[in-house]
């Protein structure tokens, strides 16, 4: 199925590749909750993508309907808090789901906090199935586990499945040696190793979401998800974006 309005073609530098998306991806012009066409116009990205002949896997932060990490110290154990962020990440994989099938591309809802009635419990077995056959998985639940972030659940999720790349879906497109919503004089990375951001101090994920990353070997691509077609570009090599590699 193509998306209407979309330019075909174009070869991809990778095979299977995990898209990071926050929690706040899905705001669009809300404060809270879910927008209904930013859904839409992620959904028909992530076609886009797998329309290349990529395999794509998504993991989706929660931040829009709830943040765990604010809630800790204000009545709430961190595991308690945790647990009701790992709840909307499993409403927004719903929201995705649901879209993507409409538009008539395959996809699989899976958590990995169990909720069988739901979605399907994540198996790393199954959703590499899923994936070989053409649809788009899309994971909740980050690790299944508090104390971790979504991003470490995608760095996680990335290296189990065996991507070739993680996505991190971002506000800017790429990695900066400062932030330039704040700093004009800011300059961005083509490609940057993962010990010059360390060295650097350079902000692209987590603590242990970059550790993770660094030692499976998996590249990053940091672009803005606000760009139509970016997911698609930065598997073919092109747009603007950072690779983080080793």
């Amino acid at each position: 199925m193509s998306v209407a309005g979309k330019e075909r073609g174009g070869v991809p530098i990778f095979k299977r590749a995990l898209v990071k998306l926050s929690g706040e991806a899905m705001l669009g012009s809300e404060s809270f909750g879910i927008h209904q066409p930013t859904v839409r116009q992620i959904s028909e990205d992530l076609i886009e993508a797998a329309e290349l002949g990529v395999e794509i896997a998504v993991v989706v932060g929660g931040g829009n309907i709830f943040r765990g990490a604010q809630m800790h110290g204000m009545g709430l154990s961190r595991p308690a808090a945790d647990s009701m962020g790992m709840l909307g990440t499993v409403m927004n994989v719903i929201a995705l789901e649901a879209q993507l099938t409409s538009l008539g591309q395959p996809a699989r809802a899976m958590s990995g906090v169990a909720m069988p009635s739901v979605v399907e419990t994540y198996t790393r077995q199954q959703a590499a199935d899923h994936l070989s056959k053409g649809r788009i998985v899309l994971l909740a639940g980050g690790t299944g586990n508090p104390f971790f972030t979504t991003d470490t659940g995608g760095a996680l999720r990335a290296a189990e499945l065996e991507c070739d790349v993680l996505l991190k879906a971002t506000q800017v497109d790429g990695v900066y040696t400062a932030d330039p919503r704040k700093d004009p004089t800011a300059t961005r990375y083509e490609k940057v190793t993962f010990d010059e951001v360390i060295r650097n101090d350079l902000k692209v994920m987590d603590t242990a979401a970059f550790a993770l990353a660094r030692d499976a070997k998996l590249p990053i691509a940091v672009f803005a998800i606000q760009e139509r077609g970016s997911i698609a570009a930065v598997l073919q090599g092109k747009g603007r974006s950072t690779l983080v590699t080793v």
